[in-house]
């Protein structure tokens, strides 16, 4: 269900015009507290004493904690952004990409929104940010000579991509920081030798792992891919 954007009369008459209760205020202290606890502390209650008002207050913008989620994804997912007018598609996706995944290092505890929740929602119930992105990309694509369908297909494998590669990037890969070994470090020597050889013999690679560079790598496989046309 959708977030409902807040009138004037909405407004909490007996408030301080700089505290009065809107949309906008809402959800940037609803990112916070998901920053700071993560999304399982967030509640309409405990948003509604950060934010000094009654929680009735709050049903007024946002009728349930589900539409207060999509709230706080479509706050996050409007920060990124793409120009379907620039010739150089690939370099746009290439931006889009990179955007994404800070977006998603500034707000780790919030990527469960950003990778599922868009998709706990019917596609034209979903609010106008979660959307933005997939009308962009299409927009530029098409542009650039890509049937509608073939778009799509680049957008689903692009987005497929990132939410592969952040919850990847975010995971916690070290067992014991304070050895120097990295075999230790990761905790692989816990794994039979005579069953995972290579994957103990990658450790010195899966200890430098450089999120930035591998992101760089999946796109250059995505891209190479990809060209204008298609069914």
């Amino acid at each position: 269900m959708a977030v409902t954007p807040t009138r004037a009369s909405d407004r909490d008459a007996g408030a301080p015009f700089a505290e009065r209760l809107d949309l906008e205020r809402m959800l940037a202290c609803a990112l916070e507290i998901v920053d700071r606890d993560g999304i399982e502390k967030l509640s309409m209650r405990r948003l509604a004493r950060a934010l000094g008002h009654d929680p009735m207050s709050l049903y007024r913008h946002a009728p349930n904690k589900a539409a207060l989620l999509d709230g706080v994804a479509d706050t996050l997912l409007r920060r990124l952004s793409v120009d379907p007018g620039d010739p150089d598609w690939s370099g746009q996706l290439r931006a889009f990409a990179r955007g994404y995944r800070q977006l998603a290092l500034d707000h780790p505890n919030a990527v469960p929104l950003l990778v599922t929740r868009p998709l706990a929602t019917p596609l034209a119930l979903r609010p106008a940010g979660t959307l933005r992105p997939l009308e962009d990309v299409l927009a530029l694509l098409t542009g650039a000579g890509f049937t509608g369908a073939a778009a799509l297909h680049a957008y689903r494998s692009l987005t497929g991509l990132l939410h592969g590669h952040v919850l990847n990037e975010l995971q916690e890969l070290v067992d014991n920081p304070d050895e120097t070994d990295d075999l230790l470090r990761l905790g692989l020597y816990r794994l039979p030798l005579r069953e995972f050889p290579l994957l103990r013999g990658l450790a010195a690679e899966l200890a430098s792992y450089d999120g930035a560079a591998e992101l760089e790598r999946g796109l250059d496989i995505l891209l190479s891919g990809l060209t204008p046309g298609g069914p």
